[in-house]
């Protein structure tokens, strides 16, 4: 693993960039393990073969972390709904959008799976702006998020916020409705592909060898990826009340915290007591995972606070497999913060 594949002790990841050790502020929590941390992250890399793992953790109140691959950017699938989140209570912060606010959403409006709200239109149509936000951070739902894109101005609109925020190792270039079609070597989205079955039917349609190559092609794009550092990055700025303002802050966080999805994940190894606000990401076909992430914000029951980022990509492994390897991510986090 090359020098800027690895970072540990940096004070704060303002200064991640050059990958060096940096002495720490004064701080009122310990250190983090830091050799238990680079032997067990190794392991559970090794184990992860042929699939690549990304990894960072990161103390918020002094700034310490450590980072694997920090600088390599991995497939994002829906991690990018957080940053879109936080993106729309922005635009709420400053007064341009009512959380209150009615939305109609005709066919054209309509995302591939997963999106409970595709699945219901069109016996349903008409939802506020928040519900959508609850719909695309906590449920995962494309559609919402899709439609919240969209009504702020698109994927340059959130670019240019995340370029204001300087969290340029973060990119939103497309909607979902374009990125799982192309990921399939499909044509463009069209409604009647709606609910599951139906964009499975679809996807039948194209062989597997053109599917493995669209997902080949998709896994190399660096469109719509962030790396480790980006994404501890992006959650320490949240926490410390640099992107959004305390009250939309506090919402964005316990939306995430109430996400049924991904729990299995690195929630399931955490210690006990412990309260995960995070956002997972999946995108898998023909076995072969394109991602397979979580990050978020694990508060402990003494009230520490540690900023956690784990992207997998490649991987060849199954569902269950994935899950207990993400399990075992969060039992490391725990056991290295003391």
């Amino acid at each position: 693993m090359g020098r800027r594949g690895l970072l540990v002790g940096a004070a704060s990841l303002g200064l991640a960039a050059c990958q060096k050790s940096q002495p720490l502020t004064a701080s009122r929590t310990p250190r983090l393990d830091m050799k238990g941390l680079e032997a067990g992250v190794a392991a559970l890399a090794a184990r992860a073969a042929p699939g690549v793992l990304g990894f960072g953790l990161m103390n918020l109140e002094s700034g310490e972390s450590w980072v694997r691959l920090g600088d390599r950017r991995f497939p994002m699938m829906s991690v990018f709904k957080l940053p879109l989140g936080a993106a729309v209570l922005s635009e709420v912060d400053a007064g341009r959008l009512n959380p209150a606010e009615t939305v109609t959403l005709e066919a054209e409006d309509l995302s591939p799976p997963l999106s409970p709200i595709a699945d219901a239109w069109p016996a349903r149509a008409a939802y506020t702006l928040d519900e959508l936000l609850i719909a695309a951070v906590s449920n995962s739902d494309n559609t919402a998020a899709d439609v919240l894109m969209a009504r702020i101005g698109g994927p340059g609109a959130v670019t240019a916020w995340l370029d204001a925020k300087k969290l340029e190792d973060i990119r939103i270039d497309r909607y979902e409705r374009e990125i799982q079609p192309a990921m399939s070597g499909m044509a463009s989205f069209r409604p009647a592909w709606k609910g599951e079955a139906a964009f499975a039917a679809a996807e039948a349609t194209v062989s597997a060898e053109r599917r493995r190559a669209a997902m080949l092609a998709y896994m190399a794009d660096p469109q719509d990826t962030a790396t480790p550092i980006g994404m501890l990055t992006f959650l320490r700025k949240l926490d410390g009340g640099e992107l959004i303002s305390a009250g939309s802050t506090r919402r964005l966080l316990t939306i995430m915290a109430g996400s049924p999805r991904g729990n299995d994940r690195i929630k399931a190894g955490l210690p006990k007591g412990s309260r995960f606000a995070h956002k997972p990401g999946t995108g898998t076909d023909q076995g072969l995972s394109a991602a397979y992430n979580d990050v978020g914000i694990f508060t402990l029951p003494d009230r520490r606070s540690y900023a956690i980022a784990a992207f997998l990509s490649g991987s060849t492994a199954d569902e269950k497999a994935r899950a207990a390897l993400f399990a075992e991510l969060g039992h490391l986090a725990g056991h290295s913060v003391g």
